[in-house]
């Protein structure tokens, strides 16, 4: 892939989220406009109920991370058993991104203190929306790492609407059961995107389909079919 494609795909998948994260917590530190439609997207949307719990405990630690565990395992075992020099990078990178979903949520709850929503305790740390950014880089990452090794179109289509219905859920019912307010999910979006386009950067550069042959030395054949 040429630089200057690559440039400008990572202008579409880091630059314009992470302009949109700035905007939206600019609006929510200083209590701009945005917030007001967004507290009436909440009002209609806001419906507790069972359903809506359950699709939010899939954004989980408990049960996202685990998901991304067992992929990495998968995609480390395939890539040793294919003879890559460079397995280890993929593993390595979406394990590293996952570390890094406290180190930038934490703080960020710290900064802009925002309440939550009346179905929720009193309180402060709802921006942005944890759970929605465990979900987006846990199954997003599993993704990324596993399609490369999907053997058929059909079968990666599989897995990346899986993911994304996996998120949107997630979303859908944080927002539904009143966890979290609409930008609260929409900054995490943002913020997930920035974030899993530096693992398809990592996958996407040189020596990443980079096998040994039986010499020892590196062959241009891919790993998997």
């Amino acid at each position: 892939m040429s630089s200057s494609r690559v440039s400008s795909l990572l202008v579409w998948l880091a630059g314009v989220p992470a302009l949109l994260f700035s905007l939206i917590t600019w609006q929510v530190v200083s209590h701009g406009p945005l917030l007001g439609v967004d507290r009436d997207v909440s009002r209609v949307l806001l419906r507790p109920d069972r359903g809506s719990e359950l699709l939010a405990d899939l954004g989980n630690v408990q049960v996202a991370v685990p998901v991304l565990v067992v992929v990495l395992g998968y995609v480390t075992w395939r890539g040793r058993a294919a003879g890559r020099d460079r397995w280890w990078p993929a593993p390595l990178g979406a394990a590293g991104l996952m570390v890094l979903v406290p180190v930038f949520v934490v703080p960020l709850k710290e900064w802009t203190a925002r309440h939550g929503t009346a179905a929720v305790p009193p309180g402060v740390g709802y921006f942005p929306s944890g759970h929605t950014a465990t979900a987006a880089v846990a199954y997003g990452a599993a993704t990324l790492v596993l399609l490369p090794w999907l053997r058929t179109a059909l079968a990666r289509c599989a897995v990346v609407g899986v993911c994304a219905a996996l998120v949107l859920g997630v979303s859908y019912g944080l927002v539904r059961r009143g966890y979290h307010w609409p930008l609260d999910v929409v900054a995490s979006w943002c913020l997930s995107a920035v974030l899993l386009s530096s693992l398809w950067l990592l996958l996407s550069g040189p020596g990443r389909s980079r096998r040994r042959s039986s010499s020892g030395t590196a062959s241009s054949r891919s790993g998997p079919s």
